[in-house]
């Protein structure tokens, strides 16, 4: 039995409906023009950002050499 069927049964009036929630829209532009104005003044990131990105893979294929006794 549907919660509709069971309502009208007991006597409740029917649910009422609720309105979308209406997400905020991204403005990408701005978010790209934001973005690119950070590398510029802060040219490093990039660099910072891959040179973490290698030492993690480093890390991990250490870590798998370590558990499973590859050598």
């Amino acid at each position: 039995m549907g919660e509709a069927k069971r309502r009208k049964n007991l006597g409740i009036p029917p649910r009422e409906k609720t309105e979308d929630i209406k997400l905020p829209q991204l403005d990408k532009k701005a978010i790209q023009q934001k973005v690119r104005s950070t590398l510029y003044k802060y040219p490093i990131v990039p660099f910072l950002f891959y040179g973490a990105a290698i030492l993690i893979l480093i890390g991990g294929l250490f870590y798998v050499f370590k558990y499973f006794n590859i050598s």
